[in-house]
């Protein structure tokens, strides 16, 4: 694993410096022009996905000045994500129908429990279910998965959930340092489709403020490829 990481640092300077002619790195650029430059920078053998980058003004400290929330995309990340549903006998055919890739209740727990295998990125519950997820909590807490209502995977209707996520909802909150990052869709899309869900996603963190926030807020946003540079983005 560690030898991984070393390559992939290597990997990421050497498209750095490839790309240091194509744009000014003390610049900020318009969304279009940064996506644009994106995708001639990406040298990526594969189809390499669109990260946004936030920097804002809170303190990630303080409760009452956290940032988490969830928002469906309009044109999805390009990404296929597993999902995984804690629900009642009653309500199994509905998210099986929605496309969800493990289905159950205490039986799929136990499951879980036992094997301590989570083969699925993000998890949706039924709210009567969250007391019989004590059992594994845990074991999806420390991974990212324990649901919640803040990112709306606990939920009373969680076919639509796991419909929305199959689309490319995703769930966005502040890391230590403030930050918040997200990927807004594949280096494939239309330039026009990740300009849009830069700015639903933009609109969305400009709402998401703390009042408890005091001075700049959104202090400064950037755009990469995976592995690519990061483009500042005039905001």
């Amino acid at each position: 694993m560690p030898k991984a990481k070393i390559v992939k640092k290597e990997e990421v300077k050497k498209v750095t410096k490839k790309a240091a002619p194509l744009f000014d790195n003390t610049k900020s650029y318009g969304i279009a022009e940064a996506i644009e430059l994106i995708k001639k920078i990406n040298k990526a053998k594969f189809d390499a996905s669109v990260e946004v980058h936030f920097r804002l003004g809170i303190d990630p400290k303080k409760g009452d000045q956290q940032i988490r929330g969830a928002i469906s995309l309009p044109h999805g990340t390009g990404k296929t994500v597993k999902v995984a549903a804690f629900v009642s006998s009653a309500n199994e055919k509905a998210v099986k129908a929605a496309g969800a890739d493990f289905v159950g209740g205490d039986e799929l727990i136990a499951e879980i429990k036992k094997t301590e295998k989570t083969d699925f990125q993000v998890a949706v519950a039924e709210p009567e279910m969250m007391k019989n997820l004590a059992a594994i909590a845990k074991i999806l807490g420390t991974r990212g998965l324990m649901p919640s209502p803040k990112n709306d995977t606990v939920t009373q209707n969680p076919a639509k959930a796991v419909e929305e996520l199959k689309k490319g909802k995703i769930s966005f909150k502040n890391d230590d340092t403030s930050n918040v990052h997200a990927v807004i869709g594949k280096v494939s899309f239309d330039t026009n489709k990740l300009v849009e869900n830069f700015n639903v996603f933009l609109e969305t963190i400009r709402k998401a403020k703390p009042n408890s926030s005091k001075g700049v807020y959104l202090k400064n946003s950037s755009v990469s490829s995976t592995m690519g540079p990061g483009i500042k983005v005039s905001l």
